[in-house]
């Protein structure tokens, strides 16, 4: 599978419907190789889930589903179809033992996550100087 159209697509349809809590619980769950962290089916027990499961728990919309949370959230926040989403397949048939793929989404959720936070800091100082003129 090509890494760079999921990646176009975790980029595109993915980050701008995951809540900020969100991004840091799947950095934590990469960088850690949590076995909560699964592949394969989007959830097992709980608190096991597949990436889109973890997203939907931080998710004011979806927080309140448990084994349907990252369908729900994928359809109805994200408007993406699960069956067709390519990092739900490309994270379902890498397995755990893909490094690549997991540095890939461990990457780009990181940068994610310091674009935001550049983001929030640069809307500060734009208050602040705002207030101060």
């Amino acid at each position: 599978m090509n890494h760079d159209a999921v990646l176009h697509e975790l980029r595109d349809q993915w980050f701008p419907n995951v809540t900020d809590c969100g991004i840091d619980r799947v950095i934590e769950l990469l960088e850690k190789g949590s076995p909560l962290l699964i592949h394969g089916s989007f959830t097992k027990v709980l608190p096991m889930g597949c990436l889109a499961t973890h997203i939907a728990w931080h998710h004011p919309i979806t927080c309140q589903w448990t084994m349907e949370a990252g369908i729900m959230w994928l359809s109805r926040v994200a408007g993406m179809n699960p069956a067709t989403s390519q990092v739900i397949r490309a994270w379902d048939s890498s397995g755990p033992h893909d490094w690549e793929l997991r540095n890939s989404f461990l990457n780009a959720f990181r940068e994610e996550r310091d674009r935001r936070r550049a983001e929030d800091a640069e809307a500060e100082c734009e208050t602040i100087e705002s207030v101060l003129v």
